[in-house]
């Protein structure tokens, strides 16, 4: 799956280990997502970000907030003074979902068309 086509995705609610992804889809999905990294305890995906200044960083934050807000995912946070820092897990499975994947791979395409 390319990095076009999980964009184009919608979440969907996912409650148990069914939906867990195993290790060949998160590595392949993670391929997909230039910079994206697996968190050590390999329930989440993270990525950090650098801006010019507070109001780029928070003006991102906000694009951000209306994508997790649309797709009913949303991230960990982390903000500063010219960065922020994001995470997706899924909760509700207790490990790695489709969900984290489509919600990044939508930041994604957020970055590519500024």
């Amino acid at each position: 799956m390319t990095l076009q086509e999980l964009a184009r995705q919608h979440c969907v609610p996912r409650k148990g280990a069914e939906h867990a992804l195993d290790e060949a889809a998160v590595t392949q999905l993670l391929a997909q997502l230039p910079g994206w990294q697996r968190e050590a305890d390999g329930k989440a995906i993270a990525k950090s970000y650098r801006f010019a200044d507070f109001h780029r960083t928070m003006g991102f934050l906000n694009a951000v907030a209306f994508i997790a807000n649309q797709q009913d995912h949303h991230p960990d946070i982390a903000a500063g003074y010219g960065h922020c820092r994001l995470a997706f897990s899924t909760h509700d499975v207790g490990a790695l979902s489709l969900n984290d994947f489509i919600c990044a791979a939508k930041i994604e395409r957020l970055i590519a068309e500024r």
